[in-house]
């Protein structure tokens, strides 16, 4: 028997932290299955080139647990190591026998998993004690044990192993005992050996028999090993794809469609990129693409690696120009992850604008399931804008689709406003705002549907974009002023009654929200009243909601409306006549006496304006002061006057429900009593 001392090398130390900084124990296991792979593969690449003549047989990775000796191993029948190699691979820390066989094979190597020395080092992780029982594929070599308690001192003794290949025995540590139960052993292997290509067995397969679980004869292969992103298109149908989706993402919806990623140059990556179905107002989920290096699982947190905005797909990327290494930081920093990241980014588009052109109406099918990801990734990359640009699409209100540039043509004539600028109209509920929709459409203008989780967002961004253009939601304004030409209409009531009427219904509209009321002639069929949101403060408050960066200000502040009253609707000039009617003589007493004070006051102001404050009399205030606390008295009983016909008069009550009605805010026990008032009236 042979004692001695690990060499760990101290010019190798930084190279070893910087590769291999393990962030969780559990990955352990990847490393040693994935030692065991190389050690397979490697057989099989000396039977291809002749140097092994013998058979290589059962090439079946078993991996074994003893609960009651507390191990775990890890059996291959691979290449196997002799005394000598153990001593150089084995006890000096960060020499990669993966690197030597690189070097030798290089044309040869069929995807040899380890880069580094110190995967296999990761099991004193879990381990108190490893050992190594290995026996060297060449002919008439020495079978060894080698053994460590995790210390610098280790042992290396001959022993009797008929069979070539190596196995790891790990001795389980108290702390690390989660890693005997085979629930957390399958669990482990699934996720990072799902499909390594070499079969690895974990105990037998099992069946219910009789209401209890029961072991059956077969091995249990925990593993596919030939994945389809490993194979050819050609060689695949679409059910191979779907059914490989359901293989990585059980019960799962079969997705939109698929991106096969097949690249050898200047970099290696393979991989399928699935667009799955995402209903728009649910939480996006990420995480959900896995990442491969030799069909070995590295992480699914791919920031850095795909694009922000294709990290909303599922499916698989594999490279062996991915370092094995799960610190993100270093992903991100590294030259292939920012070239490969390009790339798919244009295999993307170049997918995507190939289907837009063979399938036009397939594509419009598809769209509001593809529109989250496409938005996304023009708001989000500039790259992608400039190529979706070209089958992005806008839906309107009557469920047709358009390009950006089809869409700009058929509104340009009716929708640009007299300031030279493209109106584009647009609703984010169709339902709610159906008479909005309504009362644009017949003027001629068309309506589009923006009604996603990034619309606001995307909006914004669209107006950045679009030359001399602007965004409009279709409940923003009347009718009339959402697209402001040169012509307007005349109103049928002066000024005065406007004035008057503004006090009548602004003395019955709700405290909360706040509303301000305003007269807009419009078309004598238009609605009698409106009830219309600035377009920039709703927009700016939406942006809040989502979390727009800076936004926190508006997000604060009071929800605002405008009632708009049209002066030339018949129901409102009947109620101006109804208001002189039963208030006419009342208003026109008080306006007798409000009209001289109104007009000194007037003079004295002409009189005074080129004075400054400290310039006027003592007198000159206190007769300012006298005429205003005049006005302001006639102007309250005027106020009074008012109310008590809005109290009176049904009517102003109920065109302020209708309206409120029309933009879903009349609930509880306003809507109760509105629908009782619509009984009385009728």
């Amino acid at each position: 028997m042979q004692k001695g001392k690990i060499d760990v090398k101290t010019e190798n130390i930084f190279p070893i932290i910087k590769k291999f900084l393990y962030s969780d124990h559990e990955i352990f296991l990847r490393e040693l299955i994935s030692n065991a792979t190389d050690a397979t593969q490697k057989l099989k690449t000396l039977a291809a080139v002749g140097d092994f003549k013998g058979e290589t047989g059962d090439q079946t990775i078993h991996v074994s647990h003893d609960k009651k000796k507390k191990t775990l191993t890890i059996s291959d029948s691979g290449i196997g190591m002799t005394a000598e190699e153990i001593k150089k691979y084995i006890n000096q820390i960060a020499f990669s026998s993966a690197e030597d066989f690189l070097e030798k094979y290089k044309d040869k190597a069929d995807a040899i998993i380890g880069h580094f020395g110190l995967g296999f080092y990761s099991s004193f992780m879990v381990a108190d004690k490893v050992e190594i029982y290995t026996r060297s594929y060449q002919e008439n070599s020495q079978a060894v044990k080698w053994s460590c308690d995790g210390s610098p001192r280790y042992t290396l003794e001959d022993i009797e192993k008929e069979s070539t290949g190596t196995d790891v025995v790990l001795h389980i540590s108290e702390e690390s005992k989660e890693f005997l139960e085979e629930n957390r052993i399958l669990e482990l292997l699934k996720k990072y050996c799902k499909f390594l290509p070499v079969p690895i067995a974990f105990g037998k397969e099992k069946e219910w028999k009789e209401g209890k679980e029961v072991e059956t004869g077969k091995l249990r292969i925990i593993n596919n090993t030939r994945p389809a992103w490993t194979r050819k298109p050609a060689d695949l149908k679409e059910e191979d794809y779907e059914q490989f989706y359901q293989e990585l993402y059980p019960m799962n919806e079969n997705p939109l469609f698929h991106i096969h990623l097949n690249v050898d140059y200047p970099f290696n990556l393979t991989g399928i990129l699935y667009f799955p179905k995402l209903k728009s107002n649910v939480e996006i989920q990420k995480n959900k693409i896995q990442l491969y290096s030799n069909q070995v699982f590295v992480t699914d947190s791919v920031e850095g690696v795909v694009p922000e905005f294709l990290t909303l797909l599922h499916g698989v990327l594999d490279s062996p120009d991915i370092p094995l290494n799960v610190s993100r930081s270093y992903l991100q920093s590294d030259a292939n992850v920012k070239k490969i990241s390009s790339h798919i980014t244009k295999k993307v588009s170049d997918r995507l604008m190939d289907i837009f052109k063979k399938d036009r109406t397939g594509f419009e099918k598809k769209w509001d399931d593809l529109k989250i990801f496409i938005i996304y990734g023009m708001i989000s990359d500039e790259k992608f804008y400039d190529r979706a640009n070209k089958f992005a699409l806008l839906k309107n209100t009557d469920n047709k689709y358009f390009t950006f540039e089809e869409y700009e043509k058929l509104i340009k004539e009716n929708q640009t406003d007299k300031h030279k600028n493209l109106v584009y109209l647009y609703s984010t509920d169709t339902e709610k705002q159906y008479s909005f929709i309504e009362a644009a459409k017949s003027r001629g203008y068309d309506v589009l549907v923006m009604d996603g989780q990034l619309d606001t967002h995307f909006i914004n961004h669209l107006e950045t974009k679009f030359k001399d253009s602007r965004f409009v939601r279709v409940d923003s304004d009347v009718a009339d002023k959402l697209i402001l030409k040169e012509e307007k209409a005349d109103s049928k009531l002066p000024t005065e009654q406007q004035n008057e009427l503004s006090v009548v219904f602004q003395s019955v509209l709700p405290d909360k929200p706040a509303f301000t009321v305003s007269f807009e002639s419009m078309d004598e069929r238009d609605n009698p009243v409106t009830i219309t949101q600035s377009e920039f403060m709703r927009r700016m408050k939406d942006m809040s909601n989502m979390g727009g960066g800076g936004m926190g200000f508006y997000g604060d502040l009071p929800d605002s409306y405008n009632l708009v009253v049209n002066p030339n609707h018949p129901l409102i000039i009947k109620l101006a006549e109804e208001k002189d009617a039963a208030a006419g003589k009342s208003l026109a007493k008080i306006n007798e006496k409000i009209q001289p004070i109104k007009s000194t006051r007037d003079e004295l102001e002409k009189e005074n304006r080129k004075k400054k404050e400290e310039e006027l009399t003592q007198e000159e205030k206190d007769r300012l002061s006298d005429l205003d606390k005049k006005l302001n008295d006639l102007e309250s009983k005027k106020e009074a006057v008012l109310k008590k016909v809005a109290e009176e008069n049904k009517l102003v009550k109920q065109l302020i429900d209708l309206a409120l009605l029309s933009n879903n805010m009349l609930k509880g026990e306003d809507l109760s009593r509105f629908v009782k008032r619509s009984i009385d009236l009728m």
